[in-house]
C-alpha cells in the first residue's frame, strides 16, 4: 500500500537559504530512490521560512529505506537551524478505495 506523507518544515530566518538548499538536494536524491513515487517541495508564499513536502512512497519499507539515507540523516542532525521540529503527517487519500 502506498504511503502518503506531508512534512512541514520551518527554518530560522538566518538559516533559510541553507535549509532551502539542503531540502532541494533532498528532492534530487529522493527522486532517485526506487520506492519514490512523488517527492515535491513547496515554499509558503506568505512565510518564506516555511517549506512543505508532499511525498508518495511505494510502501512502508520504501519510506523506511528513504529515512535511512545519509542525506536524510544529515538533515535530521541539523534541526538547530529550524524554528521547530518538522511536522510529519502520514495520510491516506479519501477519494480512493
Amino acid at each position: 500500500m502506498a504511503i502518503y506523507l506531508t512534512a512541514v518544515i520551518e527554518s530560522k530566518t538566518a538559516h533559510r537559504d541553507e535549509v532551502r538548499a539542503t531540502l532541494l538536494n533532498m528532492v534530487t536524491e529522493s527522486r532517485k530512490e526506487p520506492a519514490c513515487l512523488q517527492y515535491d517541495l513547496y515554499q509558503d508564499e506568505n512565510n518564506p521560512n516555511v517549506f512543505v513536502f508532499q511525498e508518495i512512497w511505494e510502501s512502508r519499507e520504501g519510506l523506511d529505506a528513504h529515512n535511512a539515507q545519509p542525506y536524510i540523516q544529515a538533515f535530521g542532525a541539523s534541526l538547530e537551524k529550524l524554528e521547530t521540529n518538522p511536522q510529519i503527517y502520514l495520510t491516506q487519500p479519501l477519494d480512493r478505495a
